[in-house]
Formats: structure tokens, C-alpha cells, sequence
């Protein structure tokens, strides 16, 4: 009795023996065994608080393992890594080896995309610049930037972060916070006001918000980069002469402030619409920017040309006629704008 108890025990072990020495085998292949793709770059997110499973799941989902199964198992009970794992937005290669996919999922370096907000966009147009990118809701995006307390808490002197966010090429990962976003883009806005700017915009006796305000308009105004201080130059000539800026983007804007739709047709009802960025009936500056502009808008309103000029008129290229009398201004709108019709 006790020679078979004995003989039962030894076949047991020997079995347990030649079990966990395949098991042994099995995972030094399948750790070494890349899956089968080209070698191209495959992005996963990641949530936050997946569990091991569900991470296999993803990975399997996007090709970057073969089997989710296989993979749970040697990340659970042979790598016992389960609960080391990072989230985000990760890069892998669809033929990589399942102990190289661990790796990337130990290391956690998430993948920074880079994005470019042209000049001249509003608030809602950037907003929608980051949700195209995937970055950001557009919504959450804008409430945030409109936020009043938030705005305070930068220091920013306005109710809005409308042109306090400098067009620029970023970098940002995937689920980074909408003010965390925000404050990137104010940081590089503030970097523009270095001490010459700064001491330039007291010498002209303009705020920043103001100084911002005029460049936000210079920047709506011109497709040419070389009209700007020319642009500013005129705008700098009216204010010191008391007239209405009388310029057309800030129509516009006030039209999607007062209606809540996009419209860039500008009639006879807008230009008499009683609205504070309405230029065509307030003197002086709009109450804030009406876009956000870029850093040589800013220096074109604190450097501009030096010059008479107090009208232009667009040629319909980009560019503009420019003129020191009301007389010059109607000959070039006639030309350009009326095609020589009265």
C-alpha cells in the first residue's frame, strides 16, 4: 500500500514537473515570438484603471498581439506585471514581441502630437482646431476658455481668453486637461510681452489687452504679412484723430456674438446693429480681440509705419490700396470694390 501511495505521489510530481516545464517552454517561445505584422507604428489608448484584460483586448483589437488570451495569461501569472501597467495614448509596432509590448506598457511614455493654430482664428475656431486633433472636446474647450473666474485666476484682464492664445505649433498628449491646454497657450502668449514690448506698449499708453485688441483686428485685416504695420499705422491715425475704426472683422464679429451664427456677409443691418464691437457706430477700441493674433501682429501695432494714411480699401488679392483723403479712398473703392460702377 505504501509503494503505490509512493509510486502515485511520484507520478504526480513528475507530472507537475513536466507540466510546469512546458509551461516554461511555452512562455520563452511565446515571449520571443513577434506578432505578425509589418513592423508599422500603431497607436492605442490606453483608459486610465484598465485591467489586464482589457488592455490584451485593445492590443488584440489593434493588431499589435495575436492572441488577447495568450498575452493575458503571460502578463498575469508569468510576468506578474498586471498591476504595472500605464495608460495613455502608446506607441507600438504591429511586430513586436510580447515581452517588448510589456515594455511600452511598463514605460508609459505617451505619444505627443503636434498641432498648428494658424493667426487670426476666434475662440470657437481654435476650439475646433484641437477637437479635429482628437486633443480636446470643443465644447468643454470653449466653456473653459470663457470661463470669467477661470480667466481671473490667470490674470488675464478680460472675461475671455479670446486673443490671449498665441497661434503657434504645440505639442500635446492625448487626454491632457482643457486648462492645462489653455495655460500652455496663455505661457506663450505672455512670452511675446517681453520687457521691450511691455515698456514700447506703456510708452503708447496702450494695456495689453488693448494692445491685443488692435493686433487681433490688424491680424482679420490683412492676407499679407507686409501690410501689417502699414494697417496698424491707419488704425493708430484714426484713434488719434477720434474717428470710428470702421472696420469690417468687427462687424462681423459683433454679427456672431449678437446671433450666435457664423455669417461673414455683411449687410446694411449690421453695420447700424447697436453692438459694442460694432466699429461702424463706437469710436475707439472694441471692448476686447476679436480673434487671436499672432506675435507680429502684436509688434506691427507697437511698431507701425510712419505715415498719413487714414483709409484703405481692399484689392481683393490680399493686399490694399491705401489713401490720406477721403477723395483717394472713393476713387479706389470704386476701382477695386464697384468695378467702376457709381
Amino acid at each position: 500500500m505504501k509503494k503505490k501511495v509512493l509510486i502515485a505521489l511520484g507520478t504526480l510530481a513528475l507530472l507537475l514537473v513536466l507540466v510546469a516545464l512546458g509551461l516554461y517552454l511555452w512562455a520563452k517561445n511565446y515571449a520571443s515570438t513577434p506578432a505578425l505584422g509589418s513592423g508599422a507604428t500603431v497607436a492605442v489608448d490606453i483608459p486610465a484603471g484598465s485591467g489586464p484584460r482589457r488592455v490584451a483586448a485593445l492590443l488584440a483589437e489593434k493588431k499589435v498581439i495575436d492572441d488577447p488570451d495568450s498575452f493575458y495569461y503571460y502578463l498575469r501569472f508569468f510576468r506578474r506585471e498586471a498591476g504595472n501597467l500605464k495608460s495613455g495614448e502608446l506607441a507600438f509596432r504591429d511586430n513586436m514581441t510580447p515581452d517588448e509590448v510589456i515594455q511600452v506598457l511598463l514605460d508609459g511614455t505617451p505619444i505627443t502630437h503636434r498641432i498648428t493654430v494658424p493667426e487670426g482664428l476666434r475662440l470657437d475656431e481654435v476650439a475646433k482646431v484641437f477637437a479635429d486633433a482628437e486633443l480636446a472636446d470643443a465644447q468643454a474647450f470653449e466653456q473653459h476658455a470663457r470661463d470669467k473666474e477661470f480667466c481671473a485666476s490667470l490674470g488675464v484682464p478680460a472675461p475671455s481668453l479670446e486673443g490671449f492664445l498665441l497661434p503657434e505649433t504645440y505639442a500635446f498628449r492625448k487626454h491632457t486637461p482643457v486648462d492645462e491646454i489653455l495655460k500652455t497657450m496663455l505661457a506663450e502668449n505672455r512670452k511675446v510681452f517681453t520687457p521691450e514690448v511691455r515698456q514700447r506698449a506703456k510708452e503708447m499708453g496702450l494695456s495689453e489687452l488693448e494692445v491685443l485688441t488692435l493686433a487681433s483686428i490688424v491680424e482679420k485685416e490683412t492676407g499679407d504679412a507686409r501690410e501689417r504695420p502699414l494697417i496698424a499705422a491707419v488704425f493708430h491715425n484714426r484713434l488719434k484723430q477720434g474717428w470710428k475704426l470702421q472696420t469690417d472683422p468687427s462687424v462681423i464679429y459683433a454679427k456672431i456674438l449678437a446671433t450666435g451664427k457664423v455669417e461673414t456677409t455683411i449687410y446694411r443691418s449690421d453695420l447700424e446693429r447697436d453692438h459694442p464691437y460694432n466699429t461702424y457706430r463706437y469710436p475707439g477700441l472694441p471692448p476686447g480681440p476679436i480673434c487671436n493674433p499672432g506675435a507680429a501682429a502684436i509688434r506691427a501695432v507697437l511698431w507701425p509705419d510712419q505715415t498719413e494714411y487714414m483709409f484703405f480699401v481692399s484689392k481683393n488679392n490680399g493686399t490694399h490700396e491705401f489713401c490720406k483723403d477721403l477723395a483717394c479712398h472713393n476713387r479706389a473703392v470704386n476701382l477695386y470694390q464697384r468695378k467702376g460702377q457709381p
